[in-house]
């Protein structure tokens, strides 16, 4: 049985490109929710659209990857774990396009002014381990070429780092419910934002769940 070369075959080439479409798609989320909000902006359609296209073209490198691993080759790691990896970095793709498709329903704006502010500290909490995973894969690419304890070590901080970013995730989603409840808000429009805030908090969700299989990955 040949060894996998990281210099011909390796999957995690195209685990790096597909996130870094993850990461494209968090920009254009972020724009969208912040157009939304904004009376003036006629972008949204737009940002959406980009964020369809680019979660189509990650979807079309996730097919690749399932479908094209060499056989007779000796991986660093399970075919089974690298798969439940890109599972949980796909989903935050999902979770992305949920939350533009939920927003959609209300072409208006419909985030009270009281909370528009809660939304972008939320928005900007789940960017951020967004942006992270595209640097775990990176670090995790070069660990699993030299096996070196270091690296090891950095790529397990980027992993407490996103358990940190989603647990602040956590508390502003908690904090916009607790506000949306104590607010004079109709049954529906409470349903609306209580739906939003759980789906954009999804987002970080499943950024700590990649992580989580990536440190399955690298443990020894």
């Amino acid at each position: 049985m040949r060894l996998l070369s990281f210099f011909e075959t390796s999957p995690f080439e195209g685990i790096q490109q597909h996130a870094q479409k993850v990461k494209e798609c968090a920009w254009a989320f972020q724009e969208a929710i912040e157009c939304h909000s904004s009376k003036r902006c006629e972008r949204f359609d737009h940002l959406r659209s980009e964020v369809i296209r680019l979660e189509n073209e990650a979807d079309a490198i996730k097919r690749r990857i399932r479908g094209h691993l060499p056989k007779g080759i000796r991986m660093p790691v399970h075919k089974f774990q690298l798969f439940m990896y890109l599972r949980e970095q796909d989903s935050v793709l999902d979770a992305v396009e949920d939350t533009l498709d939920w927003l959609s329903f209300r072409p208006e704006s419909s985030i009270p002014e009281a909370l528009e502010k809660d939304f972008f500290l939320l928005t900007d909490a789940v960017v951020d381990p967004i942006e992270e995973l595209n640097r775990m894969v990176s670090e995790a690419k070069i660990y699993f070429k030299t096996y070196s304890e270091k690296q090891r070590d950095l790529v397990k901080e980027i992993i407490r780092n996103l358990r940190n970013q989603e647990h602040e995730a956590d508390v502003l989603e908690d904090k916009i419910k607790r506000k949306a409840f104590s607010m004079n808000m109709d049954p529906a429009s409470l349903f609306y934002i209580v739906r939003l805030a759980e789906i954009i908090g999804t987002i970080a969700d499943h950024a700590e769940n990649a992580g989580d299989m990536m440190r399955a990955m690298i443990a020894r």
